[in-house]
């Protein structure tokens, strides 16, 4: 019986190692694309596995002992009393246990809050449904756009087959360099919203009157996808946000870019007056 139980316990732990490098399963979290992701996803396969081994062996031992000790068999019900050594063990086993997790989750915690010397500050702004964003800070300063659901409203309708990309597409993408550390300022015009991109690790809320941050620092060129994670009303599904990740000099590009058409539209608003 022993033999059986503890490869039982060497499959499962088999099991969860394989299980924590499926990153690309649909059934898993998104494959992380910054430290900050990693590390939290690290954190959630860990804990995950730990407590489904705490699970196997309570309940193991359980019906364990109801199988094998049971009156059928002429087992009688033992007569014991208060035992302080195994009220102290139940105690102190479980609060290792804890520390063992706390430390690093408290570790990637403080990592995620700390948003100071950053390459660049972009301000996102919540309203009623889409994003403003403003470059304040770094390569960019000065860019401004608005960003709003681009899915076509015949999908939404169910008048057209759905995208790949349904109700995640918008026609502005936040677009930033690759390795460098983007400090994003978050507030509301309205009501709650929340910046959520999975990928990067980046969940928080904007609230109205009210000054928020978060940070990420992506690791590869790519498009990256979240919405908005806060129930703002009747259009909240339709709040996507998309990250776009460029090399360095690409994204001087679209710097130039978009400069100069600010530069135009400017231009053409004063000459109108």
């Amino acid at each position: 019986m022993r033999s059986k139980l503890v490869a039982t316990l060497a499959g499962v732990l088999a099991l969860a190692m394989y299980s924590s490098m499926a990153v690309g399963s649909k059934y898993n979290l998104p494959e992380p694309q910054s430290i900050i992701a990693r590390e939290t996803y690290d954190m959630h396969i860990w804990v995950m596995w730990i407590c489904l081994v705490i699970f196997i062996g309570v309940f193991g031992v359980m019906f364990y002992s109801v199988l094998k000790h049971r009156k059928s068999l002429g087992y009688k019900a033992a007569n014991f009393h208060h035992s302080t050594t195994v009220e102290i063990i139940w105690t102190v086993i479980p609060c290792i246990i804890l520390v063992v997790m706390a430390f690093p989750a408290t570790k990637t915690v403080i990592a995620m809050k700390d948003t100071s010397s950053p390459d660049m500050t972009i301000k996102a702004t919540g309203y009623q449904w889409m994003w403003g964003y403003d470059y304040l800070q770094g390569e960019g300063e000065g860019i401004s756009f608005f960003s709003k659901l681009s899915t076509p409203r015949a999908q939404v309708q169910n008048k057209e087959p759905k995208g790949e990309n349904y109700l995640l597409e918008v026609d502005n993408r936040v677009v930033v360099p690759v390795g460098k550390k983007v400090r994003i300022i978050l507030t509301a015009n309205d009501v709650l919203h929340a910046w959520w991109v999975p990928a990067l690790g980046i969940k928080q809320d904007a609230i109205p009157g009210f000054i928020r941050d978060t940070w990420f620092t992506a690791d590869a060129p790519g498009i990256y996808r979240g919405q908005c994670a806060e129930l703002c009303g009747k259009d909240h599904g339709f709040m996507p946000i998309v990250v776009e990740v460029m090399e360095a000099d690409e994204y001087t590009k679209w710097v130039a870019a978009q400069l100069s058409a600010s530069a135009v539209k400017t231009s053409m608003h004063v000459e109108n007056k």
